[in-house]
């Protein structure tokens, strides 16, 4: 895959961290449980910050891409049962 390629897939996963942190954040201030809320958004407020770095140095890498699209997608997948186990743990 091109540099273009891992450019704009970058991009990507910091748009949606930022998307996903404002989400959580609309769905707190509505009323949803605050603590497995906080806790979902923390690795994507990781994954943003260093995407953002990233962008901002204009160094790539196909690591982050890969581990930063895993985490977006096992997040999605199990989004709903985190939310309730963690609510459940505390």
């Amino acid at each position: 895959m091109s540099h273009r390629n891992l450019v704009i897939l970058t991009k990507i996963i910091l748009i949606y961290s930022i998307f996903f942190i404002v989400m959580k954040t609309v769905i707190i201030f509505g009323g949803a449980w605050l603590l497995p809320n906080l806790l979902l958004m923390l690795p994507f407020l990781i994954i943003g910050i260093i995407a953002g770095i990233q962008v901002k140095k204009e160094k790539y890498s196909w690591w982050f891409v890969g581990i930063g699209a895993a985490v977006i997608i096992l997040t999605r997948i199990y989004e709903t049962r985190l939310v309730v186990w963690i609510h459940q743990q505390l």
